[in-house]
């Protein structure tokens, strides 16, 4: 008989719930055992795992790698996903492995390249996987060159970090004043141009931002399975246009998001995302991390969290190939249990968890959610 696997999240994203959900529901039925840490004692994380901790506050990320070699020794942790502090972690590989842990997470190498959108950009140009034109800008005079040379070749020009997640800190640059109208509806993604060119200057101090033209959709999001032997498992791509989603196998997608998992080393679950650039798809951005949305491959009659678990444990599942492709569909929200009480910050405090999570079919994904 297979002994159980106990798997622990970091303070990870909110819908990673759904990644969890899939991990009980492992074909092989084999027993599965959940730990979550987190920041915020009302993740839904908390609740949808077996045991719980609270993170403790303020920790270096040296600090956070003793944290986390602990916990993994204290808590019989068998596969890490680390999400906060990776890069940190990662480097300390030889360490996790000699207390029995397996991490689920790249080589330092990988997390290195493409923690720097900029850094990324560069590299896998010379794989040759397409780009779009992009300049990193620091001062207000850098911002106003590059919007032009893009207005100029008749692209809306858009910024982001060049060190980010989750499409925080993106804007779309626009020389039309504020309106009434523009601030009738939801809150929109474009700024006017001078107030972001006054607040640089007035702030005194250099940014990081990366400009670029906007992109167009189809946005596809490739999510992919590579060995440590970095040879890829699988690869599938998730279709996103407006509200619809869908998914794909179309090698303009794949062979690119192929060339640079398996060319980067990035080892077990990443996940690669393209745009259009005039009629061609280009570059986005590299997670090395699972994607929030991994668990939509349930629609195409794979479970990805399990077989990179298993891969994580050296129970290589070979190439997996989706029987099928899921219909199109739009992503919902639905309830989660949260803990009854607040978890003390204790870094010996572990809370069972008896109460069992709100179910959600894996025909109805949610949204994405916080962290």
């Amino acid at each position: 008989m297979l002994s159980r696997v106990r798997v622990w999240f970091n303070r990870t994203y909110a819908e990673n719930v759904f990644f969890m959900d899939q991990l009980r529901r492992n074909p092989g039925d084999r027993a599965v055992e959940i730990h979550a840490t987190h920041g915020d004692p009302d993740s839904p994380v908390l609740a949808a795992a077996d045991t719980a901790d609270l993170e403790p506050e303020g920790l270096s990320p040296a600090a956070y790698v003793e944290y986390a070699l602990d916990q993994c020794a204290r808590r019989g942790i068998d596969v890490f996903v680390p999400r906060l502090h990776q890069a940190a972690i990662v480097a300390h590989r030889a360490e996790f492995t000699a207390a029995g842990t397996a991490l689920l997470a790249p080589t330092p190498e990988a997390v290195a390249v493409f923690e720097d959108k900029a850094t990324a950009y560069e590299a896998v140009c010379s794989v040759g996987v397409p780009v779009p034109p992009w300049w990193r800008v620091r001062t207000a005079d850098e911002l106003l060159d590059a919007v032009a040379e893009l207005e100029e070749a008749g692209h809306k020009a858009c910024f982001k970090p060049a060190v980010g997640a989750g499409g925080v800190g993106f804007r779309v640059i626009t020389r039309n004043p504020l309106s009434l109208a523009g601030l009738a509806g939801f809150p929109s993604p474009y700024v006017q141009l001078d107030p972001v060119v006054e607040a640089l200057r007035r702030a005194g101090e250099p940014v990081d931002w990366l400009v670029m033209p906007r992109l167009e959709q189809p946005e596809v999001s490739v999510d992919c399975l590579t060995g440590r032997d970095n040879r890829l498992r699988l690869a599938v791509g998730r279709t996103k246009n407006g509200r619809r989603r869908g998914f794909t196998l179309d090698e303009r997608w794949l062979e690119p998001a192929r060339l640079i998992a398996e060319g980067f080393g990035l080892h077990h679950l990443s996940n690669i995302q393209f745009r259009m650039f005039g009629d061609r798809p280009v570059l986005l951005d590299v997670n090395t991390r699972p994607s929030g949305g991994l668990h939509q491959l349930s629609l195409c009659g794979v479970n990805v969290p399990w077989a990179a678990v298993r891969l994580a444990l050296g129970e290589d599942p070979g190439v997996i190939e989706p029987p099928f492709l899921g219909q199109d569909y739009t992503v919902v929200s639905g309830p989660r249990s949260l803990l009854p009480l607040a978890l003390p910050r204790q870094r010996d405090t572990e809370i069972t968890l008896p109460a069992t999570p709100v179910p959600v079919h894996p025909a109805s994904p949610a949204e994405a959610l916080p962290l």
